[in-house]
C-alpha cells in the first residue's frame, strides 16, 4: 500500500521476476494525509497501519531517524482525524540484509525481529497504544515454505516448522522487550484463522480437526502468555469433501460469515480481548461488499450476544491494494484506486459501511 519500497526481499524477488512489484503502489506512504480524511468521511474511528522494516532498519542495526519520524507523522495523523491508531510492527517483508542471512529461519533471526520491535516502541511508543507484532505469521510460513509461493519459494516441511517455532519466539521475545520499553502498550498478534470443517467423512473429520489446531489454534496457545488482545483475521470457510456451492469472491474463497462466529467460538477460550483485525473481499466490481460487512458485522452481534469479548472490527482494506502473488488484480478496497493516476474514488460499498458505523456508534 505504501509504495516505494525497494530494500526488502519482496522487492528483490521482484526485480529477479519471481513475484509481481509493487513500484509505487497506492502511494499512500506520501499521501495518507488525504486517505486518512477520506477515512474519517466514511466514519472510521480505528485505522490499523503498518511499519515498513526495511525502511526503520535499512542495514543491520543501523537505524533510520528520518523513517521514524515520518511514521510518527502518520500516527499523528490518524490520531488527529479521530481514529485509534493500531499500528502493526512487521507485515511479510523483510530487508535484504536479514535475507541474505536466511530470513526469519536463521537463528538470530528472533533477536533481530526483538531489537527491531523495541527500537519502534522506544520511538513510537508513547504514539499509539495498540501494538501488532506479526500480521499472519502461518500465511507467511505457508506461502514462504511449503507453497513456494513467495519469498524464499521454498517447499519443505521441515523448514516450514522451523520458520513457525521462530515466529513464536519472535513475538515471545518482542512483547517481552516491547513491555520493557513501554508496560502500557496492549500487544497482540493478527492471526489467520479459517472455519474448516468436514462432511461426514470419518478420515476427513480427524484431517479437518488437525488441521484447524495446526491453524488456528495452535500459535495463539504458544503464545497465551504474551498477548493483551487477540487480532483475527477471518476471510473464508471450507468443508472439506462437500461442495457447497456458497458464493464466492474474486478469488475464489467461500463467502460464509457464519464461519465467523465458529472462529471467535475457537478463541473465546483464551479469555482475551478480541478485535477482527482483517475481513474483507476481493470484489472489482464492488458488488457483494456492502452485504458481505453487514452480514458478518451481524455475526459480530450475535457474538457479542454470547458473551465473546469482540471489541472492535477492521474492514480490509480502506484502499484498493498490492495483493502479494495475485499483483493489482484483486481489489479489496472500499476506495477504489487508480494506479495509474493515483486517483482515490469512493465506492458505493464504502457509503453502505458508513451507515451500519452510524447504526451501531451509540452501541
Amino acid at each position: 500500500m505504501e509504495g516505494g519500497i525497494y530494500n526488502n526481499d519482496w522487492a528483490r524477488a521482484a526485480k529477479n521476476h519471481k513475484v509481481p512489484g509493487a513500484g509505487a503502489a497506492c502511494n499512500h506512504y506520501n499521501l495518507f494525509q488525504s486517505d486518512f480524511a477520506i477515512a474519517k468521511q466514511i466514519g472510521l474511528n480505528a485505522y490499523r497501519m503498518s511499519i515498513e522494516w526495511s525502511r526503520i532498519e535499512p542495514q543491520e542495526g543501523v537505524f533510520d531517524e528520518d523513517a521514524i519520524e515520518h511514521y510518527r507523522k502518520m500516527i499523528r495523523a490518524v490520531k488527529e482525524n479521530g481514529m485509534i491508531p493500531f499500528v502493526t510492527i512487521w507485515h511479510f517483508t523483510i530487508p535484504v540484509w536479514l535475507s541474505n542471512k536466511g530470513g526469519m529461519i536463521a537463528k538470530e533471526a528472533p533477536y533481530l525481529f526483538a531489537r527491531y520491535s523495541s527500537f519502534v516502541i522506544e520511538k513510537l511508543g508513547r504514539e499509539a497504544d495498540f501494538w501488532v507484532t506479526i500480521n499472519e505469521p502461518l500465511v507467511f510460513a505457508g506461502n514462504g515454505y511449503l507453497r513456494g509461493k513467495w519469498p524464499p519459494f521454498e517447499k519443505n516441511v521441515f523448514n516450514f516448522a522451523r520458520v513457525y517455532v521462530n515466529l513464536v519466539r519472535c513475538h515471545r521475545l518482542s512483547y517481552k522487550k516491547m513491555k520493557l520499553k513501554n508496560e502500557f502498550i496492549q500487544i497482540g498478534i493478527a492471526k489467520n484463522n479459517v472455519d474448516l470443517i468436514a462432511g461426514k467423512n470419518p478420515f476427513l473429520k480427524i484431517g479437518a480437526k488437525i488441521a484447524r489446531i495446526v491453524r488456528n489454534s495452535l500459535f495463539l496457545r504458544l503464545i497465551r502468555n504474551h498477548q493483551d488482545f487477540i487480532g483475527i483475521n477471518y476471510y473464508f470457510h471450507k468443508k472439506l469433501g462437500v461442495d457447497e456451492n456458497l458464493p464466492e469472491s474474486d478469488m475464489g474463497w467461500q463467502i460464509y460469515p457464519k464461519g465467523l462466529l465458529s472462529v471467535l467460538d475457537e478463541v473465546a477460550v483464551f479469555k482475551k480481548p478480541i478485535y477482527i483485525t482483517e475481513n474483507g473481499i476481493a470484489d472489482r466490481h464492488d458488488e457483494k461488499r456492502a452485504g458481505f460487512i453487514r452480514e458478518h458485522v451481524n455475526i459480530l452481534e450475535d457474538a457479542i450476544a454470547k458473551g465473546i469479548p469482540v471489541r472492535g472490527y477492521f474492514h480490509w482494506s480502506l484502499l484498493d491494494n498490492f495483493e502479494w502473488a495475485e499483483g493489482f488484480n484483486e481489489r479489496f478496497g472500499l476506495i477504489h484506486i487508480d494506479y495509474d493516476s493515483q486517483k482515490r474514488t469512493i465506492k458505493d460499498s464504502a457509503f453502505s459501511y458508513r451507515k451500519i458505523i452510524e447504526e451501531n456508534q451509540n452501541r
